[in-house]
């Protein structure tokens, strides 16, 4: 598979281009438009959508101007593959009908941008050069996984590990609630002697947990995605960070733009997690509040989901979306575990909350732990970059206590359901079909 180099022209790095379209006038009327400028290169042409695809996969180009309509597979269809095969492809889309609806399918279908023919010469210009300048840290982020890719001695499934590997999701509809102090929390309480922890930031746009942590920058789960196929355990091994304290942590990406190649195969994180849950005895996942296809990926592939609220009257209402969502999805009443995080013990602020009690009631769900607020407590431990249950010895103290009671809590309910599934017949989970209305309304 060729990769086409990035050259210079004056002050300027040659983009490379790919042009689709089924009429060889305009491919010409184009490439010549495209030759004028020192800065473009076009490395081929396409005439069908199929064939497009398969020369982005050859070419690798920056740019993809592909035509909306073709005989044998139109425009959106090929933008999606070329966006799976080839992400750090940006694709242009171009019609000769200005309508909203090809617009919205087509950057539904990964475009980044969408022209009406006839093209005019400075707006073709200027789009190719803008679109390019917004991606080119994607390709440099792609760039670098293909070197860490080139370094694989073996070729070897991570699910071939015969550890239990519960994935457990921390989630909350509403942000600011603690979900990823709760999964640091939790993740470092799990960990016991001869259990192996793995706890992974899946929050694309604002993971904290390389912050809170102080981890060093390094390599993360964007490098992994064009491996979800034939995972490397040693690759993988390669990628997470491993914290002072001996957790192992799977990073998000380092920006939020760096999240493109995700997005795209949005059921990649989860096909990674499950390769190597044969590793670990547990995966604790933090998650942004977003509910998309990812996160529904996730929660499919999640072994127990923590719901993480507040005693307020928005967050109660919004956990209770989620439980009549997973009503829908048809998940088993017990996949979801209910905490409440930040419980006052002053006796007035209790009264402008809601009692722990009415919740249970009102959401006709156990509540499992009760984590007290202390605001200080936390931030000490952010500023030590350590777990909080780590902070302290003295694991009597609260929010210690509370917190590695939950940990305790998680850790028996799951290994003695794992030990009891020991001697069952394995059942294959359901894996996700169709986009996340498709699941609600079916």
């Amino acid at each position: 598979m060729s990769r086409a180099p990035q050259q210079q022209a004056g002050e300027r790095e040659v983009i490379t281009i790919l042009l689709v379209d089924d009429i060889p006038e305009t491919r010409e009327n184009i490439k010549k438009l495209l030759s004028f400028e020192a800065d473009f290169k076009v490395v081929d042409t396409a005439g069908t959508g199929r064939e497009g695809v398969e020369k982005a996969k050859e070419h690798r180009p920056n740019i993809v101007i592909m035509d909306i309509n073709m005989p044998d597979m139109d425009g959106i269809q090929a933008t999606k593959l070329i966006n799976e095969a080839v992400p750090t492809a940006a694709v242009i889309m171009m019609s000769v009908q200005n309508d909203p609806d090809y617009m919205r399918r087509a950057m539904l279908a990964g475009a980044r941008n969408f022209l009406t023919k006839p093209i005019a010469m400075d707006e073709l210009y200027s789009t190719i050069r803008t679109v390019h300048e917004r991606y080119k840290s994607l390709a440099a982020q792609y760039a670098a996984a293909a070197q860490i890719t080139d370094l694989r001695q073996t070729v070897k499934k991570a699910s071939e590990g015969d550890r239990p590997g519960h994935i457990v999701l921390v989630y909350s509809p509403q942000g600011g609630v603690g979900t990823t102090t709760i999964a640091i929390s939790l993740a470092s309480g799990l960990m016991k002697e001869g259990i192996r922890v793995l706890l992974v930031d899946a929050d694309l746009q604002f993971g904290d947990i390389q912050a809170i942590l102080n981890l060093p920058t390094q390599s993360t789960m964007v490098d992994l995605v064009e491996e979800v196929d034939d995972l490397d355990i040693d690759l993988f091994e390669n990628i997470i960070a491993t914290h002072d304290s001996g957790l192992k942590v799977l990073l998000g990406p380092a920006r939020p733009e760096f999240a493109e190649p995700i997005r795209n195969r949005p059921h990649a994180l989860a096909e990674i997690l499950q390769k190597v849950s044969g590793n670990y005895d547990f995966i604790v996942v933090d998650t942004a509040t977003t509910l998309d296809e990812m996160l529904l990926a996730l929660m499919d592939a999640a072994t127990k989901v923590i719901l993480v609220g507040v005693p307020t009257l928005p967050c109660v209402k919004n956990i209770r979306f989620v439980l009549d969502l997973f009503d829908k999805l048809s998940y088993p009443p017990d996949k979801a575990m209910l905490i409440l995080n930040r419980v006052p013990e002053d006796r007035n602020l209790r009264k402008i909350t809601i009692a722990p009690e009415r919740i249970e009631q009102y959401l006709k769900r156990p509540i499992v732990a009760r984590i007290p607020a202390d605001e200080l407590f936390m931030l000490r431990a952010i500023q030590k970059a350590v777990p909080a249950v780590a902070l302290e010895r003295d694991k009597s103290r609260s929010p210690i206590r509370e917190l590695m009671e939950f940990s305790n809590h998680v850790f028996n309910h799951l290994m003695g359901v794992h030990q009891q599934e020991q001697s069952e017949e394995p059942r294959e989970k359901e894996r996700r079909q169709g986009v996340f209305s498709s699941r609600i309304n079916r």
